[in-house]
C-alpha cells in the first residue's frame, strides 16, 4: 500500500545548530594542536549569552571565546537587532579536565587495546533511492536549508533572510517502496520586519516557490520527476518569524541527533556527535556503522541496510554486530550470516575505526550542519590559530565515512 514519509532539517542559524558549531569548532582545535585529545564539550546559546561546559584532556590551550565569536560571524549573526551578535554577545566557559575515572577506561599502554568511551548501541543506514545512498526526504530537506542559506549570502534575488530556518518534506511512496512524487514541503524561515504582515508572507511563499525550488530542481535534475503543481506548500505557517536565532529559543548541543542522521529511517542509538572527539563511539562507531551500510549497498548486498553495532564503556571488542536488510537481501544468506562476514572486514575495535577513518583530525567543524551522512568526501586544507601568535595549518580528508573504498571487497567476500 503507498504510503508518506516525512524528515525534516534545520539551518545552520538555528541555535541547535549554533551549539553544534561551536563545539564541533572547539574540538578542531583541540585536536588540530594536539591530535590525542579527549574532549566532550557541549554548548548552550540563549538571547545574548553562550555557555561551554565540559571535559577536555589536552596538552593544547586555547581562546574558546575567540573560537564561539567565530563561528557564530561565520554563521551569519553579525547584527545587533538579532539580539544574539558575534562580537557582543556574552560567553562564559566551564571547560573542566576530564574525568580520570573515564580516561583510565579509553587509554592504554597498546593503542589496539583502546577501550570504548562509553557503552551504547550505533546505527548506520543506507539506502540505494538516492545516488548518496542516503533517504531522500532527509537530503531534499537538508539542500532546500542549503540552498536558502546561499541565497542568504548572496543577498541578492532574496533580500529579508536571516539565519535561522527549518525544512520538513513528506514524500509519497509506491507499494514497492520508490518515492513517486512530493506531497508537501514545509519552510520556515526567520526575515527581516516587514511593514504589512500580509504582504511579507505572499512575498515570502513567492519567493520559496518561485526563486528557491526551481533553484533546487536545477541542481537536482533527478529528483525533478518529484516536483508536481500539487504540492502542498506550507511556508512560515506561523506567519511573522522575525525573532528567532538564540533570541527566539535557547539551543544546545546534541539536540537535532535525527536531522543529523537519517531523518527517522533506519534507526538511532540517542547518542549525539557534535563536541566529542572519536574515543567516544557514539560519534566513531556511528560513521563506522553508515560507512559499512553504504558500502554493501553500493557492492549490491541489499538495496537498503540498517547496521548496529554495541559496547561496553572501557572494552576494546564490540558486544555484536546486527543487521538488518528489510527483505531486500540480493544475497542467500541470512542477515545473521551477513554479520558474520561484516565482521571479518570492518574491526570495529575503537582504535581500527579511528585509523581507518582518519578521525584524530580536525574534520568534524563540517559536519556540524546539514547532517553528518551522505556528504561528499574531499580534501581540504584548513589553518588554526592558538593564544601566543601559534598557527597549524593542516590538510585533512573530509567524511571519509562516505567514501566507497570497500566495495570491490565486499563482492569478493559475498561472491557478487
Amino acid at each position: 500500500m503507498a504510503y508518506l514519509f516525512t524528515s525534516e532539517s534545520v539551518s545552520e542559524g538555528h541555535p541547535d545548530k549554533i551549539a553544534d558549531q561551536i563545539s564541533d569548532a572547539l574540538i578542531d582545535n583541540f585536536l588540530a594542536f594536539d591530535a590525542d585529545s579527549k574532549v566532550a564539550c557541549e554548548t548552550l546559546v540563549t538571547t545574548g549569552q553562550v555557555i561551554l561546559a565540559g571535559e577536555v584532556k589536552s596538552n593544547t590551550y586555547l581562546d574558546v571565546q575567540q573560537i564561539a565569536r567565530d563561528v557564530i560571524k561565520k554563521i551569519g549573526y553579525t547584527k545587533s537587532e538579532y539580539m544574539f551578535e558575534a562580537n557582543s554577545c556574552g560567553i562564559l566557559s566551564a571547560i573542566h579536565e576530564q574525568s580520570a575515572d573515564i580516561n583510565q577506561g579509553v587509554d592504554r599502554k597498546n593503542p589496539e587495546e583502546q577501550g570504548a568511551g562509553d557503552q551504547g548501541m550505533m546505527f548506520g543506514y543506507a539506502t540505494n533511492e538516492t545516488e548518496n545512498f542516503m533517504p531522500l526526504a532527509l537530503d531534499l530537506s537538508h539542500k532546500l536549508l542549503k540552498e536558502l542559506a546561499a541565497l542568504r549570502r548572496e543577498n541578492n534575488e532574496i533580500t529579508y533572510l536571516r539565519p535561522d530556518a527549518k525544512s520538513q518534506v513528506t514524500l509519497e511512496y509506491s507499494d514497492d517502496n520508490v518515492p513517486v512524487r512530493i506531497d508537501a514541503i514545509v519552510i520556515s524561515t526567520q526575515h527581516d520586519d516587514f511593514d504589512e504582515e500580509a504582504a511579507m508572507l505572499a512575498k515570502i511563499k513567492k519567493d520559496v516557490i518561485e526563486i528557491l525550488i526551481p533553484r533546487i530542481i536545477a541542481k537536482n535534475p533527478e529528483h525533478a520527476h518529484l516536483f508536481n503543481d500539487k504540492i502542498n506548500y506550507h511556508i512560515n505557517p506561523t506567519g511573522k518569524f522575525v525573532i528567532g536565532g538564540p533570541h527566539g529559543d535557547t539551543g544546545l548541543t546534541g539536540r537535532k541527533i535525527i536531522v543529523d542522521t537519517y531523518g527517522g529511517k533506519g534507526a538511532h542509538g540517542g547518542g549525539a556527535f557534535s563536541g566529542k572527539d572519536p574515543s567516544k563511539v557514539d560519534r566513531s562507531a556511528a560513521y563506522a556503522t553508515r560507512h559499512i551500510a553504504k558500502n554493501l549497498v553500493a557492492a549490491g548486498v541489499a538495496d537498503e541496510i540498517l547496521v548496529q553495532v554495541s559496547y561496553a564503556i572501557g572494552v576494546a571488542e564490540p558486544m555484536g554486530i546486527f543487521i538488518e536488510t528489510y527483505g531486500t537481501s540480493k544475497v542467500n544468506l541470512t542477515n545473521g550470516e551477513i554479520a558474520k562476514k561484516v565482521e571479518a572486514i570492518f574491526d570495529m575495535r575503537p582504535y581500527f575505526i579511528e585509523q581507518r577513518l582518519k578521525l584524530r583530525n580536525p574534520i568534524y567543524s563540517e559536519t556540524a550542519a546539514y547532517g553528518h551522512m551522505g556528504r561528499n568526501p574531499e580534501v581540504v586544507t584548513k589553518t588554526f590559530s592558538a593564544p601566543g601568535g601559534n598557527e597549524k595549518t593542516v590538510t585533512v580528508e573530509l567524511f571519509t565515512w562516505e567514501k566507497l573504498d570497500y566495495v570491490a571487497q565486499i563482492k569478493t567476500a559475498f561472491g557478487l
